[in-house]
C-alpha cells in the first residue's frame, strides 16, 4: 500500500518514507489491527491525515506472511521458516515477501530523491502487556538518543503504550530481523523499531487493573502511531481547525 503519491509532495520536495510492515510471524493477529489502524487513519478525512499525506509518503506491507496466515501457522511460513530471522539474505524462492520488500527498501535508500527515515515492523507478544518498541544499540550516542524521540511522543498520544517497556538491544538472537538489519544497512537519519503490542491487555499509569485489549484498542494505537509523526515533524501548525479529539482518536 502506498499514500501519499509524490504528487501529493511540494514540487521538487524530498521524499520522506515511512515504511511499515506487519504479520511476519502469522499467529501475531492483534499486528494486523493495529496496522488496519493506521491504514485507516492515513486514508480517512482526519485533518492531521491530510497534513501527513501532503508532507510523508508511506509504504505498507500490511502481511509479509500471506501463506503462514492463510494456513494457520503461528510462526512459520509455508516452507516452516521463520522469516524475521532471514532479513540478512532472504531467497526469492523461500523467503519472496522478505525478498521482495528488501529490495523495494534498498532501491528506496540508494535513491537520492528519497529519504527512507522510519522502518516499523508491527508484532504482537505473548507475556509482556502494553504497546512497546525494540530499537537499536548505537556506537554514536547522539544517534541513539535521537532514536527515543519517537517512543517519547507515541508515549504522549497513546495511553496504552508504555516507554518504560521500549528497549534498546543487539541481541545475537535477533540478528536477522528486519529492524536489526536494517538498522545496521541504513544511515544514521534512518530510525528502525519493532513495534509489539500485547495479545492480552494494559495497564494504565496508576492502575492496578488490566485493561483488555479489544479491536477496536489495537486499531486506536495505530491511529495514535499515525498522529504521532505529526509531532514528530512539528506538522501541528498546519493542520486546519481545533486538534479536538474525535471519537475515534485519542
Amino acid at each position: 500500500l502506498h499514500f501519499s503519491a509524490a504528487a501529493n509532495l511540494r514540487p521538487g520536495a524530498e521524499q520522506k518514507v515511512v515504511f511499515i510492515t506487519a504479520r511476519v510471524h502469522p499467529g501475531e493477529t492483534p499486528s494486523s489491527f493495529v496496522c488496519q489502524g493506521i491504514i485507516d487513519f492515513l486514508v480517512s478525512h482526519h485533518p492531521i491525515a491530510k497534513v501527513l499525506r501532503d508532507h510523508l509518503v508511506f509504504k505498507i506491507a500490511p502481511m509479509l506472511n500471506p501463506d503462514g496466515v492463510y494456513l494457520g501457522n503461528y510462526r512459520c511460513s509455508l516452507l516452516g521458516f521463520d522469516l524475521n530471522r532471514h532479513w540478512a539474505n532472504p531467497s526469492p524462492w523461500a523467503h519472496p515477501t522478505l525478498h521482495g520488500v528488501k529490495e523495494l527498501i534498498i532501491d528506496m535508500y540508494n535513491n537520492p530523491k528519497i529519504n527512507l527515515e522510519f522502518y516499523i515492523d508491527i508484532h504482537a507478544h505473548s507475556t509482556m502487556m502494553n504497546g512497546f518498541m525494540y530499537g537499536n544499540i548505537f556506537e554514536d550516542e547522539e544517534r541513539f538518543q535521537r532514536q527515543a524521540v519517537f517512543p517519547k511522543l507515541l508515549c504522549q498520544n497513546a495511553e496504552d503504550f508504555s516507554y518504560s517497556s521500549t528497549s534498546f538491544n543487539r541481541d545475537a538472537v535477533k540478528a536477522g530481523t528486519g529492524r536489526r538489519f536494517l538498522g545496521g544497512l541504513l544511515n544514521d537519519t534512518s530510525y528502525c523499531y519493532t513495534l509489539e503490542v500485547s495479545f492480552y491487555s494494559y495497564i494504565l499509569g496508576g492502575a492496578a487493573a488490566a485493561v483488555p485489549y479489544t479491536e477496536e484498542a489495537y486499531m486506536k494505537l495505530g491511529r495514535n502511531v499515525a498522529r504521532t509523526f505529526l509531532d514528530y515533524y512539528r506538522l501541528n501548525s498546519l493542520v486546519e481547525g481545533p486538534l479536538a479529539p474525535t471519537p475515534k482518536t485519542r
